[in-house]
C-alpha cells in the first residue's frame, strides 16, 4: 500500500514511540478527556490541546494583562502573551533537546499562565485576599477553572475539554484541595514535560526581567555586576564573542539585550546537560516512573542553581520590591476591591452569563472569575464606569522616556 505522503496522527504517534525517550510522554497513552470525543486524524491530541488553547479567549486576553509593567508604560514591555510565547519557546528547546514531547511542552507552555488576573502577580494578590473567606485565590488552581469550566466552545461539554495529562501539568505544585477528584491518584512530581515548563518559565522571566528592569532605570548594570555571578559569567561570555562590544561607546539597548541573552542560554545549556545526567543516573523506564522519582529530574546543575538563586534575590530585592512597583500593587488593590465591592452589591452589572454562573458557584466566586478574566485596560474602564475615577498614588512610567 502507498504511504501518505504527509504526516497524519497515526503516523506522528509513530515517530514518538521511535524518536522520543522512554520516560516522555507519548500521545498515544494519553490518559484522554473527561468527555469523550471522535479521534482527530491529523493531530495529537497534544497538539489538539495546543491549538484550542492558542484559539481561546483566555490566551488573546493575554495581550493585554500585566507581566509586570501596566500595558500603557511601554510597548516593548512583556506581557502575560509575550512572556508565554517566550516560554513556550524555550520549552520546546530544552524538551527537544531532551527528546521529550515537544508538543506537550508546548501545550503547558502556552496554557500555563491563563489564570492570572488583571496587574499580574499584585492583582492575584489582591485577589487572594478579597477572596480570603471565599476559598482564596491561586492563579495556577484558576488556570485549571479557565480550561475547566470558563472557556465556552462547544455545546457538548463545559471548558476546553484538554486531556488529563495537560490538565495535571497545568496545576503543578497546587495542594491537594485544588486536585480535581478524576486526575486521582497524584504523583509525586509532575510529568518531565511539566518541569521542563516550570523551569522554562523562570529561565523566560529572568531574561525579561533583567532587560525590563534595566531598560527602565530600576538598577543599573554595575549592580548586577557587583551581585550577580550569572550576570558576570553572561559578561565573560560576551566579551569572548564580541571583543570590545560592551565597553564602547554605543547602543544600550543592543548591549543590555546581548548579555541578557546570554543569561537565557547559559540557562538552556545547563538545564539540557544537568536534566540528561540525571536521567541517566535515574534510569525511569517510563513516564510514570520518571514522575514517582524523589526528585524532579530535569533540574539545574549545583552551580548554576546557585547562580539562579543568587539573581532571585537580586531581583527580588531591586526589581519586585521596588517603591514604583509598590506604589502598583496599592493601586492594584484599590482598583481590584472598588470592582469587588461593586459587583458584589450590584450583581446585575456582571454578564448574564456570569450572573448564571452566580447560581451554581455562588456571587463571590462567580464575581472573581469574571475580575480574574479582565484584562488591565478593561478593568480600569470598568472602574472609572461602575465606581468612579481612578485612585490616585500611581503614576505610569512615560513610554515616552523609555530607550
Amino acid at each position: 500500500m502507498k504511504q501518505a505522503a504527509f504526516l497524519d496522527r497515526l503516523a506522528k504517534e509513530e515517530r514518538e514511540r521511535r524518536d522520543l525517550a522512554p520516560w516522555a510522554r507519548f500521545s498515544a497513552e494519553s490518559a484522554g478527556r473527561r468527555e469523550p470525543e471522535a479521534i482527530d486524524p491529523m493531530r495529537t491530541v497534544y497538539e489538539r490541546d495546543r491549538d484550542r488553547i492558542t484559539h481561546s479567549t483566555a490566551f488573546r486576553r493575554l495581550m493585554y494583562k500585566t507581566q509586570v509593567f501596566l500595558n500603557e508604560e511601554g510597548d516593548h514591555n512583556r506581557t502575560r502573551l509575550s512572556h508565554s510565547l517566550e516560554v513556550c519557546q524555550v520549552a520546546r528547546s530544552i524538551g527537544g533537546a531532551l527528546r521529550l514531547n515537544e508538543a506537550l511542552c508546548e501545550t503547558l507552555g502556552l496554557a500555563h499562565d491563563l489564570g492570572h488576573p488583571p496587574f499580574g502577580h499584585r492583582g492575584e494578590r489582591a485577589l487572594d485576599d478579597l477572596m480570603a473567606d471565599h476559598g482564596g485565590f491561586r492563579h495556577n488552581a484558576q488556570v485549571l477553572r479557565v480550561a475547566d469550566q470558563l472557556e465556552r466552545r462547544s455545546p457538548d461539554y463545559k471548558g476546553l475539554n484538554l486531556t488529563c495529562e495537560v490538565r495535571a501539568g497545568l496545576l503543578k505544585h497546587e495542594a491537594d484541595r485544588d486536585w480535581p477528584e478524576d486526575l486521582l491518584p497524584r504523583h509525586p512530581r509532575p510529568c518531565l514535560e511539566a518541569q521542563v515548563v516550570d523551569l522554562a518559565d523562570s529561565s523566560a522571566y529572568n531574561k525579561h526581567d533583567l532587560e525590563d528592569g534595566l531598560l527602565a532605570g530600576m538598577f543599573q548594570e554595575e549592580d548586577l555586576r557587583a551581585e550577580s555571578s550569572l550576570w558576570r559569567r553572561a559578561e565573560a561570555q560576551v566579551n569572548e564573542r564580541h571583543p570590545g562590544f560592551l565597553t564602547a561607546d554605543g547602543d544600550n539597548k543592543l548591549r543590555v539585550s546581548r548579555v541578557t541573552n546570554e543569561v537565557l542560554g547559559i540557562c538552556i545549556s545547563d538545564l539540557i546537560e544537568s536534566s540528561q545526567l540525571a536521567l541517566d543516573e535515574a534510569q525511569p523506564t517510563d513516564a510514570q516512573a520518571a514522575q514517582q522519582h524523589g526528585s524532579m529530574l530535569i533540574c539545574h546543575g549545583t552551580e548554576i542553581a546557585r547562580e539562579v538563586a543568587e539573581l532571585h534575590k537580586f531581583l527580588y530585592q531591586h526589581f519586585y520590591c521596588h517603591e514604583h512597583l509598590e506604589r502598583f500593587l496599592t493601586f492594584a488593590r484599590k482598583v481590584l476591591d472598588g470592582l469587588w465591592t461593586t459587583l458584589c452589591a450590584a450583581p446585575d452589572e456582571l454578564p448574564d452569563w456570569y450572573q448564571n454562573w452566580a447560581q451554581s458557584e455562588g456571587l463571590e466566586r462567580a464575581v472573581c472569575d469574571y475580575m480574574a478574566g479582565m484584562t488591565d485596560r478593561f478593568a480600569l474602564r470598568e472602574h472609572e464606569r461602575l465606581v468612579g475615577p481612578l485612585p490616585g498614588g500611581f503614576t505610569p512610567l512615560s513610554a515616552s522616556t523609555r530607550p
